[in-house]
């Protein structure tokens, strides 16, 4: 009863602010620059991370979403990714499902690409409190051997930043992994490995 009052007011409050971080028209959503500064401490993120279920429908905003894509698999100081990677292999790509489309996110350009407007969120709604989450993400790789490993680093660098900013997140392989892959046109070599689920916590 608690959470159905709290998701009327939360559904209530978005409509009333208008708070949309990007247009559903767009073809791209261009991120903020990154912006890794200030926050609390590695450790105290260690100690803050955790699986939680439950999500408001809360739009995250535009800057903690660069940093979320950042943290997953952005360019850094370096010219390499924000996550170690087996011989420097790049084969891995994040998706972004979100209720106004389906994204491909493009490091090299920190930017959103739209491959869909489809709501792909009933897909991996397998789990009811998946259903108001803002932001799916979907980690597919083509190596079976270095490709899942690179997605734990990206899904935990994702679950630490998260645990330090205040959003919930959670990592689930309880959906129809044959679907997804096909609703995101991947190639023949590539597959679904895992998605995480991301949200502000219901006030």
């Amino acid at each position: 009863m608690k959470r159905n009052i709290c998701k009327t007011v939360c559904l209530c409050a978005v409509g009333l602010i208008g708070f949309i971080p990007f247009s559903p028209q767009a073809a791209n959503i261009v991120l903020e620059k990154p912006d890794m500064s200030g926050g609390i401490s590695l450790g105290e993120a260690i100690n803050r991370r955790e699986s939680r279920r439950e999500f408001s429908p809360e739009k995250i905003k535009p800057q903690i979403l660069s940093n979320i894509f950042y943290a997953a698999f952005g360019i850094s100081h370096d010219g390499k990714h924000t996550i170690p990677t087996a011989r420097n292999q790049k084969n891995l790509v994040v998706f972004a499902i979100m209720p106004n489309g389906v994204y491909r996110y493009n490091p090299d350009e920190h930017q959103l690409e739209e491959i869909s407007s489809k709501n792909l969120i009933p897909l991996l709604s397998t789990q009811d409190f998946v259903e108001d989450s803002p932001l799916n993400l979907i980690f597919v790789g083509s190596d079976p051997k270095y490709s899942p490993l690179h997605a734990g680093s990206a899904y935990q660098n994702v679950a630490l930043y998260a645990g330090s900013v205040g959003l919930n997140n959670v990592v689930r392989g309880a959906f129809d992994k044959k679907k997804m892959a096909q609703e995101l046109g991947l190639k023949e070599d590539e597959f679904v490995i895992i998605s995480q689920t991301i949200g502000y916590p219901y006030k």
